[in-house]
């Protein structure tokens, strides 16, 4: 069994499908590595303004969607590394809307936010790296639901790939038109 290959069902509720289906391979390391590689081909795209662009009422701005990637790889590493260390407390769940609200007020430049998301990437892998091989399949329970170590690996990975199609979709091509 490779200890950081896909998840198997028992080790993340439903919802989670979706984003580990994102990834194409076996390899965590690779899922996270070709993620951060289209993210970061369209994050040479967004210009300034393009950055505070939103398609529509209610829906958040480019760098707010980029702010929620970091925020959600922060949550998900952080989890990762409390189940890793066997600590079985469950881990409560996060309103990602209510830290968008509270994000949306700051005023980072594009540039500051692109690079933490690089430097912030590089902090995961090593969180990984640094496992053993029996910690990547320890599960403990956040917001409710089952999660192994490596599970949160391959769902940083997949939700980053579904933000960068929708931010192909519908905030790269309104640049186009």
């Amino acid at each position: 069994m490779n200890a950081w290959g896909r998840p198997e069902a028992k080790e993340f509720a439903p919802y989670y499908k979706t984003y580990i289906d994102q990834c194409s391979g076996d390899d965590v390391f690779a899922a996270l590595e070709g993620a951060e590689r289209e993210r970061s081909k369209i994050t040479r795209l967004i210009t300034d303004e393009l950055a505070l662009f939103s398609y529509g009422p209610g829906k958040w701005r480019l760098v707010d969607v980029l702010q929620h990637l970091i925020d959600c790889e922060r949550v998900f590493a952080y989890r990762a590394m409390r189940i890793a260390r066997g600590d079985g407390t469950p881990l409560p769940g996060f309103d990602e809307n209510a830290y968008a609200e509270i994000a949306s007020g700051t005023t980072r430049r594009l540039n500051d936010v692109v690079e933490e998301m690089g430097l912030l990437r590089r902090s995961t892998v090593a969180l990984f790296k640094g496992l053993v091989p029996k910690d990547a399949i320890r599960i403990g329970t956040a917001s409710g639901n089952p999660f192994s170590v490596r599970t949160l690996g391959w769902a940083i990975a997949g939700h980053e790939l579904h933000h960068v199609r929708i931010i192909n979709e519908r905030y790269l091509d309104h640049g186009n038109t």
